[in-house]
């Protein structure tokens, strides 16, 4: 069995565990809160985290360099970001809720690798010039993971706009929407006691907390990125389609946490300003492979 082949089994397998795990969460979190089920959630996901896992270190150890030199090996590794922090974060708070909005977007992100990318993106090449660096570990790995923690920052903000839109005012009362019950209250477990604390609060910190995470590592990406590019092309910086889109996710997302931190600004505006962070980082990441060509052309998807 060659590599390709156990690697693209791996990556077929990290799918079919997406697509079950989907389903568990889903069905646990809208019907009944089980402890059991709970506890085969998190050990689905970190099999999901181990296979993707597997996959870049096959690739790896095959093609003798670091997975990250295109647009196939980025969103591969982006999905095992994804799954890595969804399981910091489950095993921290204990919420449930984490998984079901974040294994819908690795599953997203795989079955666009394995549906949509031509077979030939896919395929290892030698590496071009400019990323025969050591900065390729030390950028992209930063960027990548500075994306996947931003896009769960994001997506709790936009779960928090969808709950404050439903207008729910108390579970207690004659409403038999089961979703909506787990929605709006939700058991934390602490070191000693037991609290009750409004899952619209939770959402809100939780994002504050992850996007105040992944603002610096998305910062030092960046700079990161300026040092190789005056390493490999001379300059530190281009207005390259992918660097500018870059400074515009920093830019969106320095916004939120100033919003944040101005006490007068709480609530709904800082969660918009995430919500379009979220569509601007997508825009960032993989958009500009689709709307034009420049420095970053190694993820170019229209050849």
């Amino acid at each position: 069995m060659n590599a390709n082949l156990i690697e693209n089994t791996l990556i077929n397998t990290s799918f079919g565990l997406l697509l079950i795990g989907l389903i568990i969460y889903w069905s646990n979190l809208i019907i009944h809160q089980n402890n059991q089920i709970n506890y085969l959630c998190i050990n689905l996901t970190i099999l999901i985290n181990i296979t993707l896992a597997l996959s870049l270190v096959i690739r790896w150890i095959y093609n003798n360099y670091f997975p990250l030199s295109n647009l196939y090996e980025s969103m591969i590794f982006l999905a095992w970001s994804i799954t890595l922090i969804q399981i910091i974060l489950e095993s921290k708070t204990k919420n449930k809720i984490i998984g079901s909005i974040t294994l819908p977007v690795a599953l997203f992100i795989i079955a666009f690798t394995s549906l949509s990318l031509p077979n030939e993106l896919k395929l290892a090449s030698p590496l071009v010039p400019a990323l025969k660096s050591n900065w390729l570990i030390m950028h992209v790995t930063v960027m990548i993971i500075s994306y996947a923690t931003l896009i769960i920052g994001s997506l709790l903000s936009i779960l928090f706009l969808i709950i404050s839109n439903n207008k729910i005012v108390n579970i207690q009362g004659n409403s038999n929407n089961n979703l909506k019950k787990v929605f709006f209250k939700y058991e934390l477990n602490n070191k000693n006691s037991i609290s009750r604390i409004n899952l619209m609060q939770l959402l809100d910190n939780l994002s504050y907390r992850i996007i105040g995470f992944g603002f610096p590592l998305l910062t030092i990406g960046i700079i990161s990125g300026a040092v190789w590019a005056n390493d490999a092309w001379g300059t530190y910086w281009s207005w390259d389609p992918k660097e500018t889109w870059a400074l515009i996710t920093w830019i969106i997302f320095a916004i939120y946490l100033h919003s944040r931190l101005n006490k007068q600004t709480n609530g709904k505006k800082p969660a918009i300003i995430a919500s379009l962070g979220f569509v601007i980082l997508w825009i960032c990441y993989l958009g500009v492979n689709f709307l034009g060509k420049g420095l970053h052309s190694y993820g170019w998807l229209l050849s």
